[in-house]
């Protein structure tokens, strides 16, 4: 199901978890900068790991990781 799929939804629990799933998102990369630890995503297929310093500098411009 796409992010456009998602939005339309009948259950709005479904409509509500691409929010969830992003200020989920959100709080762990503030604890990864406030414990200086990294946060683990997938890009591309592969296993990614971002640092706190990373993390802050991203943030700093204004982008998501």
């Amino acid at each position: 199901m796409s992010t456009a799929d998602i939005s339309t939804a009948k259950d709005s629990g479904l409509r509500a978890s691409m929010t969830a799933m992003q200020r989920a998102a959100a709080l762990a990369r503030q604890t990864a900068i406030a414990t200086q630890t990294h946060v683990v995503i997938i890009e591309n297929e592969k296993i990614v790991r971002i640092s706190a310093d990373e993390l802050r500098q991203i943030a700093s411009e204004g982008k998501c990781a």
